[in-house]
């Protein structure tokens, strides 16, 4: 069975959303093009950030329709993470909460796209 390894999100401007993702995940893009930058993160998954007004078939979707979930290693790492992106100006849509899966956060990325930071609850 194949396994989902990359993610890709449609945006306006990559340059623009790469220079973002690289400041934001400390990681430079591993390819770059006017229409597409790809990051290469742990583990080899990968994030691709594509030039909606390119990508073949058209895509209709726009920013926000799901989330891009990063797992922090503590509940501390997340009120630390918000702190920095709240800093950095990134729109926050719900400050650290804590819920039944675990502590947790979610801001917007220039497109719109949600970005979820989680600690898992100890299980």
């Amino acid at each position: 069975m194949a396994t989902p390894n990359f993610v890709i999100l449609y945006v306006d401007s990559p340059e623009r959303s790469g220079a973002f993702y690289a400041s934001l995940l400390g990681s430079e893009p591993v390819e770059t093009s006017p229409t597409f930058v790809m990051f290469v993160l742990d583990k080899g998954f990968k994030l691709g950030l594509w030039s909606r007004h390119t990508v073949e078939p058209a895509a209709a979707a726009a920013g926000g329709g799901g989330e891009l979930v990063l797992a922090v290693e503590n509940a501390p790492s997340v009120d630390a993470t918000h702190s920095d992106w709240a800093k950095r100006g990134l729109k926050i849509l719900q400050t650290p909460t804590d819920m039944d899966f675990g502590r947790t956060f979610v801001a917007l990325d220039p497109d719109g796209h949600r970005l979820r930071v989680y600690w898992p609850n100890e299980q």
